[in-house]
């Protein structure tokens, strides 16, 4: 898919329904680089776009999911042109919000995979996605404060939803280390497995969303994702809408069908 793109900060394929990109800069601990920024936003773009991908499951290569900025990038940015920098900074921002709001938007269940750091953007992406699952070594930092950055990339709506607003303020003031074990009692991870499983138990869940009923998944997720905005009587109308919806789909006449049958269902997402 990242043919012709110089430097291959992020690997991808599809495999079996799922749409996968795994973060590959581990010899900088998966740092962000422009490269990396152009490449995944070009990824999901494609991903939300392809039929054939019905659920996407990101990875890091190395020891760490990913420990945000390249701040020794920014150190040279700002020595060599620290009032340009500062110009353009907004813009680049905004371009790479694109990735987070695809990732939010995603039609599809979008699962992350961490290990060891997952600071900064990286707790971003966990946060944004759909779903997380942590290995045991895993930590989580919302390290912005340490560099003296407010948040970004959309954690300030997604943390306060996951957390609660006094634990997200917590995690943004303080920037302290959450280690899995916390971060699976505050929600932050879904399931905390052994660091040598991860990559298993990443792609056990992600291919059992992929195979499911996607068109009804990615309404649940639009109703969930919605659920903070609408009132409860404008929330009732929506499901009403959607489910109907799925009352059309394939997907629901193949799953009662089965049901009668005694059989598994073969969703085709449709």
């Amino acid at each position: 898919m990242m043919d012709g793109v110089q430097e291959q900060h992020i690997v991808t394929e599809i495999l079996d329904g799922v749409g996968h990109i795994r973060l590959n800069r581990p010899e900088v601990r998966n740092a962000l680089s422009p490269s990396m920024k152009k490449q995944l936003t070009e990824a999901t773009y494609a991903f939300e776009r392809d039929a054939s991908v019905r659920a996407v499951l990101i990875t890091a290569a190395g020891e760490h999911f990913m420990v945000g900025a390249d701040v020794k990038h920014f150190h040279e940015l700002l020595q060599q042109d620290r009032a340009g920098h500062a110009a353009g900074f907004e813009e680049r921002v905004v371009n790479f919000n694109h990735y987070f709001h695809r990732l939010h938007r995603m039609p599809k269940p979008v699962l992350v995979a961490v290990q060891g750091g997952t600071v900064g953007l990286g707790f971003c992406m966990a946060s944004v996605a759909d779903l997380c699952i942590a290995a045991d070594d895993a930590f989580f930092m919302l390290a912005y404060r340490h560099i003296g950055l407010s948040p970004d990339a959309g954690i300030t709506f997604a943390l306060p939803r996951i957390v609660g607003e006094r634990r997200a303020m917590e995690i943004t003031f303080l920037g302290e280390k959450i280690d899995a074990q916390k971060a699976l009692d505050w929600g932050i991870a879904n399931w905390v497995v052994p660091r040598a499983e991860l990559e298993e138990q990443a792609w056990k869940i992600a291919r059992k969303l992929a195979s499911g009923p996607t068109m009804a998944l990615a309404r649940g997720k639009k109703l969930i994702r919605d659920a903070f905005e609408n009132g409860w009587d404008a929330q009732l109308h929506r499901e009403a809408e959607l489910i109907a919806e799925c009352v059309a789909s394939d997907d629901h006449l193949e799953s009662v069908a089965a049901f009668v049958e005694k059989r598994k269902p073969d969703f085709r997402g449709r």
